[in-house]
């Protein structure tokens, strides 16, 4: 599933099945009360892009979730985390996504959630993809990582992971250090570096397995 998982920009013009907006729902109502955020998935609209963002998908999206919480400190990790979550569990359903860091219109965004108090910092657009998209040019394990030692099996698959997760402009910006069981996790700053910081961990961990090492 991870490697089927594509940026995927222009769309089918096909509603959600209704039973997937309700697994969707569950997903997003999950993330939120766990990280206190505030996503929400907006159907038949497109007003949450830019401009650019449309003209990108010739006008084929019809659906995307925002991406906003309560300011603190760790937000855009937690919306790079969480978000990361949603991808793959939305490919899990034979759905295609296209998240939009930098062409989304914050403002539209915000009109669809209850709570205005928040900031949003993205959007996911989600839907039946016209194709399932291609793989991104890719750095090597070497390029991003070092491990002291032997390297174990459990790193090499977390590192694997790693270089197949969306990063702002594909930049994959990850410094990933290990030694026993411990990793550190680190990014090169730039734009959306705390939403990427998010996003590698989530897809380091859905390689490595959570159980098989701590963060440091």
């Amino acid at each position: 599933m991870i490697e089927k998982r594509h940026t995927v920009r222009k769309y089918l013009d096909q509603p959600l099945d209704m039973a997937l907006v309700d697994l969707l729902n569950d997903r997003i109502k999950q993330n939120n009360e766990l990280y206190n955020l505030t996503f929400k998935l907006v159907t038949n609209e497109s007003d949450g892009l830019s401009s650019l963002a449309k003209i990108m998908s010739n006008n084929t999206i019809q659906n995307y979730i925002v991406l906003a919480g309560k300011e603190c400190s760790s937000l855009d990790e937690k919306i790079g985390y969480c978000g990361a979550d949603l991808i793959l569990y939305a490919q899990s359903l034979g759905l295609n996504t296209w998240w939009c860091g930098g062409m989304f219109n914050g403002k539209n965004a915000l009109k669809h959630l209850d709570d205005k108090d928040v900031r949003v910092n993205g959007v996911i657009v989600i839907g039946y993809g016209k194709t399932q998209g291609v793989p991104h040019k890719s750095k090597t394990a070497d390029q991003i990582s070092h491990y002291q030692g032997v390297v174990p099996d459990w790193f090499n698959a977390g590192i694997k992971a790693l270089l197949l997760a969306p990063s702002a402009l594909n930049r994959q910006p990850y410094i990933v250090n290990g030694v026993g069981n411990k990793v550190s996790f680190k990014v090169k700053s730039g734009p959306l570096s705390q939403v990427d910081l998010g996003i590698g961990k989530y897809f380091f961990e859905f390689g490595a397995g959570k159980s098989n090492f701590e963060w440091s």
